[in-house]
């Protein structure tokens, strides 16, 4: 029987009001796990409500007092670790390894949310003229909201709330409505932490509930991970109705694989970041470009690493790769396996007929490579987002860079490589917000910035690090003086100098 999941709004859980409905699936069985309520305009305005009326009093709260709270949730997460592992690969398809990584990276972000008291700080200027003093501090904005992603249904959603919330502000988010649950168990351990209740806020949906976030007035700022149309999308609509945004977009991240390469390293490197999570990562490897004689080299120890490629479900210790997140996005891909054929890329690891004995209804597909891949093909410009990896062969390693920046997305990039001259001169000259150097998938922690560059974010803020604190704070300075007797010599009109 599948489960009847719920939003979570004011501290307590709520079914809905009997209207609308989706799915939720466990990839690896193909199966219905839960039915998950769509909130409906006037459900999702109720929410903000309450996270408006909570705001005040969690605003006034000392900054000390609100970090004590995420304090308590860390040591909460760690209590749960493994539940929310499990809870990732029900929904998602990862394998163990990588949930286990995704939620210690979610776990990460409460630790940096707890030390925001030291960054909420401002700056003070004495005798800035005589007897004028000047300072700065940081306020919260009010209302806030998040939007996430299937891929990483415990970490991305940890991006935005805790730094919100410790900076002083409510917050609603909207999860994926492919795999919710893990945000809603998050959600109910900040409960149990202390978090007052109508601080945070969970409503689950999809467009409709979009739409609300980004018109209604009392929504201050809205922080949002997804395709580049909808963040495009994001971006504009909220824009236009006078609030924050920002909104991180697709990707096609490239690794240069250069001759002096270690070739052993590369290939693991290019498998992980590859493959790693069925390739459903805006931080994935979907093309290397390989330099000189690279190409060679490389695909004499990738293709037969790719072939053998351990694909299975999440909870299997055995698995490498799981399932992807639905039958329609499997099909998708497939579909570009197809379509690289027809444009006369060479395919030359095939995992389209992949099948898993006891797992047939699974959204399972093997790891496809495709070599001789240029960059006029529509494998080579769109994201596909799994588990197909393009190699392009580049003559020089100018080609190769010119080859990355003259792509629209400027997400991550990374250069695998034994000379320090060439890893200088590309960390410098490439065009893209995250760079690795024999790191392949090079995301910051979270006391440093994550984002993108050109059609891969929207806004003037990255996400998290302490570009997520200003985001999710105002400047306010103020200039004070106090009276002296010398100074009541009456009115003047003319601009304030400090002199």
């Amino acid at each position: 029987m599948a489960e009847t999941l719920y939003h979570f709004v004011g501290g307590t859980r709520e079914t809905g009001n009997g209207g609308r409905f989706g799915e939720v699936f466990n990839p690896a069985l193909g199966q219905v796990t839960g039915r998950l309520p769509y909130a409906s305009k006037a459900e999702t305005e109720a929410a903000i409500a309450t996270a408006a009326e909570a705001f005040p009093s969690w605003a006034a709260t000392p900054p000390l007092v609100r970090a004590r709270v995420l304090f308590r949730l860390k040591a909460l997460i760690v209590d749960r670790f493994e539940d929310l592992v499990r809870l990732v690969v029900g929904e998602h398809g990862k394998v163990l390894s990588d949930a286990r990584g995704e939620v210690t990276r979610a776990m990460e972000m409460v630790e940096f949310a707890c030390g925001i008291p030291h960054l909420l700080k401002g700056e003070f200027s004495e005798n800035v003229g005589r007897g004028i003093d000047c300072w700065s501090m940081r306020q919260p904005l009010g209302v806030c909201a998040g939007i996430s992603p299937f891929n990483f249904p415990a970490m991305v959603p940890l991006w935005m709330w805790p730094i919100a919330i410790a900076c002083g502000n409510t917050f609603v988010l909207k999860p994926s409505e492919k795999d919710p649950s893990c945000a809603l168990h998050m959600a109910e351990l900040a409960k149990e932490a202390g978090l007052p209740d109508g601080v945070l806020n969970v409503v689950n949906g999809d467009k409709e509930v979009v739409d609300t976030l980004l018109t209604d007035p009392r929504i201050q700022a809205i922080s949002f991970v997804g395709s580049t149309p909808v963040a495009h999308y994001v971006y504009a609509t909220g824009c236009a109705h006078g609030k924050r945004v920002q909104a991180l977009a697709g990707a096609k991240n490239h690794m240069v694989v250069m001759p002096d390469a270690d070739m052993d390293q590369t290939t693991e490197a290019l498998m992980g970041a590859a493959y790693g999570s069925a390739g459903e990562r805006c931080m994935a490897i979907p093309v290397a470009v390989t330099v000189g004689d690279a190409a060679g080299k490389l695909l004499d120890k990738l293709v037969p690493r790719v072939q053998s490629l351990k694909v299975g479900p999440g909870l299997d210790p055995d698995s490498e790769m799981g399932p992807l997140i639905t039958r329609e996005h499997r099909d998708k891909v497939r579909g570009y396996v197809e379509l690289g054929i027809e444009e006369g890329a060479e395919l030359t690891v095939d995992g389209r007929e992949l099948r898993l004995q006891g797992y047939e209804d699974g959204f399972f597909l093997g790891g496809c490579l495709f070599d001789h891949v240029t960059p006029d093909m529509r494998i080579y410009k769109e994201e596909i987002f799994g588990p197909v990896l393009s190699v392009v062969r580049a003559p020089t390693f100018a080609d190769a860079l010119a080859l990355t920046n003259s792509h629209e997305f400027g997400n991550g990039a990374a250069i695998f490589t034994r000379d320090g001259d060439v890893a200088r001169e590309f960390s410098s000259q490439v065009e893209a917000g995250m760079v690795g150097i024999n790191v392949s998938i090079p995301v910051p922690l979270a006391f440093h910035n994550f984002g993108g560059r050109k059609n891969s974010l929207f806004g003037d803020h990255h996400i998290h690090g302490p570009d997520g604190v200003h985001f999710y704070t105002q400047c306010k300075t103020v200039t004070a003086r106090w009276p002296a007797a010398d100074l009541r010599a009456g009115s003047t009109f003319a601009m304030p100098t400090m002199s």
